[in-house]
This record gives C-alpha cells, structure tokens and sequence, in this order.
C-alpha cells in the first residue's frame, strides 16, 4: 500500500490461477463499504469471514449513528475481533493480515495495518505478507515522499511488485483509491504500460552503466 497526495494505492500479487478457473473468484482487494477498501495477504477462507464481520459492523454503525464508520474505526474492530481469537480456547488466530485504505473526515487519504496478533497502525506505505517484505519495505523507506502524485504512488507501487512478481502485469492487481472511497481497479493493458516503461529504463540504466565498466 501506497499513500499518495490525494489517493492511497493497494498493490497485490495475484496467484497463478488454474486454466480452467474464473479469476473473479479471487479477488484479493474488496471494498468494506463505499468509503473504505481493504487488501489482504494469508488464508483466503478466514479473509472471507473476517471481511463479512466488518461490513456488518460498517452497517450497524451506518443504522446507528447514520454516518459512515471512519477507516480507523474499521480498522480497529478488524484488530480488535483478530485478538479476541488469540486468547480464547477452542479457537485459532486469523492467519491474515489486512492494509485498510480510505480517507479521513478531513479529506486526508489514509492507510492502516491490522496483523493476526491484533494490533492496528497508521502507515505512509506498507507491506504485509510474502517472504520478501522487509526488503520491499526497504523499498518504500527509500522511495517514498511527502505528497506523491497519484501516477508516482502507482509506479511505486508496481516497481515494488516487480521485486517479487516474475509475469509481470499478469499476475498483478492495481488499486486507487480516490476521495470519499471510490475504488478503481486498473486494466491489465494499463498495468503492462508502467511494467514495460519500468524494465526498458531498467535496461537502459543497465546499458549505460556497462561501458562505465570497461
């Protein structure tokens, strides 16, 4: 997850899906309700679980104070619910965890992280799950800046992703969230332009650095 100056982007690595599999089945950023989105990394069954608590949480909250739950407030009954199952017999932890991406009461686009253990942070831009996110992070640390231009959080983004994703756009989902929630999904055809724009400045960074060499 990317925050931006005015839009937070969700990155995530799609799996590869069997021949005959409808890829819509798995989809691996949902919407909470229509301000919040959500992106997860873990087990698929108890993301679904999970994601329909909090949006019945949203609606109560709509039904009782008729107003949309803030992202925080979402993200902190997501981690409250995943402690709870920490400490109770008879039941397992949720093996995921969750970027919550929104935007504040003021306007501010926001991003927040829930873990299995249950605790939940404000983030400029994040990574969870895959065996590689402490170097990805590294990434961000070095990367991100005060007020990114919805086209850089993008590249950042899918820069990030290209680490860990050998098919390129194929196997990648692109999220922007916009003010007051408005979720847009990218094309693949659009995804495949920065990947390409990416690897042919890599390939030139490279050809230029060779003659250095010799």
């Amino acid at each position: 997850g990317v925050r931006g100056k005015d839009c937070v982007v969700l990155a995530v690595e799609r799996r590869a899906l069997a021949k005959l599999q409808d890829p819509r089945t798995i989809r691996k950023i949902v919407s909470i309700d229509d301000r919040s989105v959500l992106a997860f990394a873990g087990l698929t069954a108890d993301a679904r679980v999970l994601i329909n608590k909090t949006r019945t949480e949203a609606q109560s909250y709509r039904l009782t104070c008729e107003d949309a739950p803030s992202v925080e407030y979402l993200a902190r009954h997501i981690a409250q619910t995943q402690q709870r199952y920490t400490q109770r017999g008879g039941v397992r932890p949720f093996g995921i965890a969750t970027l919550l991406a929104g935007f504040s009461e003021g306007g501010k686009p926001v991003l927040y992280q829930t873990d299995p253990a249950g605790t939940h942070s404000e983030w400029k831009a994040q990574v969870i799950g895959g065996r590689n996110a402490k170097s990805l992070r590294e990434f961000l640390e070095k990367n991100w800046e005060e007020g990114l231009e919805e086209e850089r959080a993008v590249r950042i983004g899918v820069q990030a992703l290209l680490e860990v994703v050998d098919s390129g756009a194929k196997n990648m989902e692109i999220c922007v969230v916009r003010p007051g929630g408005a979720k847009s999904i990218m094309e693949e055809k659009d995804v495949d332009a920065i990947v390409k724009e990416i690897e042919a400045e890599a390939e030139e960074g490279k050809t230029k650095a060779s003659p250095a060499d010799e």
